[in-house]
């Protein structure tokens, strides 16, 4: 009776999507532990799987007998939060009232904890009972680490953050970032299998990649070139195949789909747009302006083809009205011979697009995209990228590698900008992209693309492969998040205990913490500080008392630990603390600030609370 549950991925409304997310939270980690499976680190693929941190923790209260706030500092530090949303609206949200029917029962018989306590893990202000449960905020309550999966989609998700971490500068929002990879073995062809096996050996992508680089400077530019000539007359063989099949499904007449059997030029540029169609992906920027696109394309001396593919949401209306302004396009008689929309976008048909183009096009609204990796899949196959610089792209691009669109700034959706956006992409497709793909030397070689290609294939592919993205996982989460797990859970999880003792504790006297008035010195090469700080009855080492000044000029910002060097005689509770920091920045750029500190314990992840000096 449940499995129609899971019959499809979209469609129903919240109360589908929440018995989703219950069976694959709740429900996929009951299953690992029903297959004697005792995962260290469980990786939360977006909020949707977040409910697995309640259960991992009432799994650990059954197996030490914890009560679940100290299971939840247990276990939180073997959960790593990867984000993908770029807004707000993005992440799913459920009305409490709905979480009080289906988790009510499991909040307070199987937690042990009140409907108010599970609610505010998901709400920004626990105390308003209107907010809706927002499972993003469940699982970066319920992670010892979060992360972005671009170094742009990191800054963004640190402004999306912000509401969950109050009077805390944006720079230390705890959301860092591992771009996304691709795996190259799946994406690449068997002729560019070949040509990486024969230069950088089979194995490259099991190793570091280090001598990736080097090695494909090793390729003559007649190889690269002829690699990437074969590239096109596999996909302009497939186009026509498919395009074919389509229209004798579809009931076309014989005249049309013998057409398509001779479609395309092998040796004309051709370029790819395929991906889900939403109007933040801006799919339609190339038809701006409809006649100067169809200009570029019938252009005898240097003529351009263009293969289109992707789906709309089924509910998605502005997304199929895309489709159909394309479609509208395409099947004019002076446009048809240039551009096709294959149907059915699948697997099949996007390997076959990221193996043979020569460019490939991405026009997001910026910062929209998070990470972005179809533009990835074509870097094995000597493909080019175009594309805003949102997204890996905004990290990957240089002159040397592709082309990049936009100024590197938001916009929103200014209808004026997305004018500008689309004149500057005809204009670079005109005046560097088409031009460079046809100047040909003595050989017929495009010298200088093909150096652009190799430039692409060899400094691009190794750092947007999965060989990298899982390494800096490894790295920077699983082995740190694994050994923190550990040290909390021994002993039954005494350290998680112990935590929420010390929170607690911090929560009773940390209304009565008072920074007093400053002291300078000012002169010389650094300023001097002393400050006195009213701590009362909290032990002053779990606080932490920091000089911090604002980055200026792109830079960081200051952050100088202050030294407490005693405390004023007869006034217990009150410690003098001293710093200096550079005397380049005015004393005033430069105030105090009080935060919690506990051994092994993030903040402010895992603890908010910061005073400022006034």
């Amino acid at each position: 009776m449940h499995r129609g549950i899971t019959s499809e991925l979209y469609g129903g409304g919240p109360e589908l999507r929440l018995k989703q997310e219950m069976l694959l939270g709740i429900g996929g980690w009951r299953l690992l532990r029903a297959l004697g499976l005792a995962p260290e680190i469980c990786h939360l693929n977006e909020g949707h799987a977040a409910f697995a941190v309640l259960e991992r923790a009432r799994a650990f209260m059954e197996d030490t007998g914890q009560p679940f706030e100290a299971a939840l500092a247990v276990t939180r530090a073997g959960n790593l939060f990867t984000t993908h949303t770029a807004v707000a609206a993005g992440f799913d949200r459920f009305p409490p009232a709905l979480i009080e029917q289906y988790l009510g029962g499991y909040a307070e018989k199987k937690l042990g904890i009140a409907l108010h306590d599970l609610l505010a893990l998901g709400r920004q202000n626990p105390f308003d009972s209107s907010e809706p449960f927002n499972m993003a905020y469940l699982a970066i309550r319920g992670s010892g680490a979060a992360n972005g999966v671009s170094r742009l989609h990191g800054e963004v998700s640190r402004r999306l953050f912000l509401p969950l971490f109050p009077r805390w500068p944006e720079d230390e929002i705890p959301i860092g970032y591992v771009t996304n990879g691709v795996h190259m073995p799946t994406w690449d062809s068997a002729p560019a299998d070949h040509l990486w096996t024969e230069t950088c050996k089979k194995d490259r992508w099991l190793g570091t990649t280090t001598n990736l680089e080097q090695d494909i400077y090793k390729v003559s530019d007649a190889r690269l070139w002829q690699f990437r000539t074969d590239a096109s007359k596999s996909l302009v063989a497939y186009a026509r195949a498919r395009l074919s099949r389509d229209l004798t499904a579809a009931g076309a007449p014989p005249q049309d789909v013998e057409a398509a059997k001779h479609l395309f030029d092998p040796n004309a540029l051709t370029l790819g747009f395929a991906r889900r169609f939403a109007t933040y992906k801006r799919p339609n920027l190339l038809l701006h302006d409809p006649q100067r696109l169809l200009r570029i394309l019938t252009n005898s001396q240097r003529p351009v083809q263009l293969v289109m593919a992707g789906k709309a949401h089924p509910a998605d209306q502005a997304g199929q009205d895309l489709i159909r302004e394309w479609m509208h396009f395409i099947r004019q008689p002076e446009t048809r011979p240039h551009a096709i929309f294959l149907s059915d976008y699948d697997m099949l048909l996007t390997e076959h697009l990221v193996q043979g183009v020569d460019v490939w096009i991405n026009t997001p609204r910026r910062p929209w995209e998070a990470s972005g990796t179809s533009g990835m899949k074509v870097l094995v196959n000597g493909g080019l990228n175009l594309s805003e610089l949102d997204g890996w792209w905004a990290e990957a691009y240089t002159p040397e590698v592709g082309w990049a669109l936009g100024d590197g700034r938001e916009h929103g959706d200014d209808p004026s900008w997305d004018a500008a956006e689309a004149e500057a992409l005809y204009d670079l497709l005109e005046g560097q992209v088409i031009p460079e793909f046809y100047a040909r030397d003595a050989h017929g070689i495009p010298a200088a693309w093909v150096a652009r290609m190799r430039k692409s294939m060899a400094s691009l592919t190794p750092r947007f492969s999965a060989d990298r993205t899982v390494r800096e996982y490894t790295e920077q989460h699983y082995l740190p998040g694994a050994e923190t797990f550990h040290r909390r859970a021994a002993g039954k999880g005494a350290a998680g205990r112990q935590i929420v003792d010390s929170q607690q504790a911090m929560e009773k006297d940390w209304p009565a913490l008072r920074i007093g008035a400053m002291k300078v010195e000012a002169g010389g090469e650094r300023h001097a500080f002393e400050l006195e700080v009213y701590l009362h009855d909290l032990d002053p080492n779990a606080v932490r008392v920091e000089l911090y000044a604002d980055g200026i000029d792109g830079d960081g910002p200051f952050r100088q630990d202050m030294e407490r060097i005693g405390h004023l005689a007869g006034t217990p509770g009150i410690y003098v603390y001293r710093a200096q920091a550079p005397a380049i920045r005015l004393p005033a750029d430069y105030t105090a600030r009080v935060t919690p500190h506990y051994a092994g314990v993030a903040v402010p992840l895992e603890d908010g609370r910061i005073l400022w000096q006034r």
